[in-house]
């Protein structure tokens, strides 16, 4: 287990480095196609509820994706801090400006005093963030393991798409037991569904 956890920080640490290399108009240019194609995915268009994340720095930009759903009445849903301050729940974002907050980490989440819970099982379609893929939809994330332990409880329906730049996609990620996989990735040259 410890081989794949270093082999896996290895590559992590190289797509970050390719993706650092980007500039700021690489990085708005690909994401731009990347939202452009989903825009057009039929199960992005067909779904109703839209599970999604917000952006980091190096990340396709995920704030027109909200505003897209906003614009076309569609739910967006979000992972915020658990009833007891612990563990994740999905919350229904309704107003970015209103409804977003930083936690003592400094990230940006849904406020969860003014966000209502949403069942896991009403998600159509959830992106899901990675850093590295391969084309059978493999990941590896951040390193917490929220989505691995989110995607398994997902209705079989639920489309889990990322989000990724054309560098991001590798031969073949190192798999550990817990890992799961995504069903379609989109970059800015193609759609890659799970072989």
């Amino acid at each position: 287990m410890d081989d794949i956890k270093l082999e896996k920080q290895e590559i992590s640490d190289d797509i970050i480095k390719k993706i650092e290399s980007f500039s700021e108009d690489e990085v708005t240019e690909k994401s731009n196609r990347i939202l452009e194609r989903l825009f057009d995915f039929a199960n992005f268009v067909e779904a109703h509820v839209v599970f999604l994340y917000l952006s980091g720095k190096g990340d396709v930009d995920t704030r027109p994706i909200i505003q897209y759903c906003f614009d076309h009445n569609k739910v967006v849903v979000m992972p915020g801090p658990g009833p007891d301050g612990k563990g994740i729940r999905l919350l229904k974002l309704n107003d970015t400006a209103a409804d977003l907050t930083t936690d003592a980490d400094g990230n940006t989440i849904p406020d969860a005093t003014r966000c209502r819970p949403v069942p896991v099982d009403s998600v159509e379609i959830a992106i899901v963030p990675g850093l590295v893929f391969d084309e059978k939809g493999a990941r590896i994330g951040l390193g917490a393991g929220f989505y691995d332990k989110l995607i398994p409880k997902l209705p079989m329906t639920t489309r889990k798409v990322s989000l990724a730049f054309e560098d991001q996609i590798i031969q073949q990620v190192p798999k550990g037991s817990i890992d799961r996989h995504v069903d379609i990735i989109i970059t800015e040259s193609r759609i890659i569904y799970k072989i």
